[in-house]
């Protein structure tokens, strides 16, 4: 009965909160219970004939998951890793993968009275992965849902990890 307890106050306190980060001038922010670490750039083994985005798997203290370049994913100009890049582990309860970012900006909290839902006018693949737009004085957010962010292929390259690693 405690332990229940002290899971929703875990779970309130996360509650509206979202790690942000760049690609680019663009700011994007997932939900905080998502992420499980931020690291820097490892080796990356590459997986032959994955789509360009994936950029390979990472071995981090024993689990092995796939890499996603987020800037190629976004079909954004690829840009040199730098100093900043780093990469954002998330786990969606299903899949672990790691997010290449150009750099993570914070932890923000937002109100719901400050999430709007994306536009009905939006079309596209890149509507399924967007939960909202939330807005922080004048600046823009745009948050990603990170239960759509995958394509099936993605979910599938790391379902074959998952089961090697068994």
């Amino acid at each position: 009965m405690l332990d229940e307890v002290q899971l929703e106050d875990v779970s309130d306190s996360m509650k509206g909160r979202y790690l942000t980060f760049a690609l680019g001038e663009e700011v994007f922010g997932i939900g905080i219970s998502f992420v499980k670490e931020i690291i820097g750039l490892q080796p990356i083994n590459p997986i032959p004939e994955a789509p360009e985005h994936v950029k390979g798997l990472i071995n981090l203290r024993g689990k092995v998951f796939p890499v996603i370049d987020m800037r190629l994913k976004f079909k954004m100009q690829p840009e040199a890793y730098t100093d900043r890049t780093c990469i954002i582990v998330i786990d969606t309860g299903e899949h672990t993968v790691g997010l290449i970012v150009d750099r993570v900006a914070e932890v923000l909290s937002l109100k719901d009275g400050d999430i709007a839902p994306p536009p009905a006018s939006w079309t596209g693949t890149g509507r399924r992965y967007l939960g909202g737009i939330g807005r922080q004085g004048e600046n823009i957010i745009l948050l990603l849902d990170c239960e759509e962010l995958f394509t099936e292929e993605e979910i599938t390259i790391n379902r074959e990890n998952d089961s090697k690693g068994e």
